[in-house]
């Protein structure tokens, strides 16, 4: 007798187990998973946006005497242009253009080492990218 209930007792553990034990871990929400959240109908191309009319001046004397949309504020006024004397002597010799290549820069200066070193690693990284693994 005791063999038959030392070998009933795994079976019904093993039953017991089996009946109380509901994962629900995996079942889906009620409503998806985003139940609460409202979703926008975009069309094919996206949200429609509508595009802001910006104002651009078209009076000549404020073009040549004013920097327009140099304020941002509600209140004041665009920066006045001022004579070319009033400004410091670094402005006018600012390098504008195209950038310089790097038989144009002076070797003396921490621009030519930084564009040089900017190469290199771009010259590496192309190589890196030929090669097979």
């Amino acid at each position: 007798m005791s063999s038959l209930i030392g070998s009933l007792v795994p079976l019904f553990r093993r039953s017991f187990l089996q009946l109380t034990v509901t994962r629900t871990y995996a079942t889906p929400k009620a409503g998806g998973a985003l139940a609460g959240s409202k979703k926008k109908k975009l069309g094919k191309l996206g949200p429609v946006v509508e595009k802001k009319v910006i104002p651009v001046e078209t009076d000549t004397t404020r073009l040549v005497n004013y920097v327009c949309g140099s304020n941002i504020l509600k209140q004041g006024e665009d920066i006045k242009i001022q004579p070319d004397s009033e400004y410091p002597d670094w402005l006018w010799k600012m390098h504008v253009g195209a950038p310089l290549t790097l038989e144009e820069m002076d070797p003396n200066t921490k621009a030519y080492w930084r564009k040089l070193r900017r190469m290199a690693l771009q010259r590496n990284n192309k190589l890196a990218k030929l090669k097979k693994f």
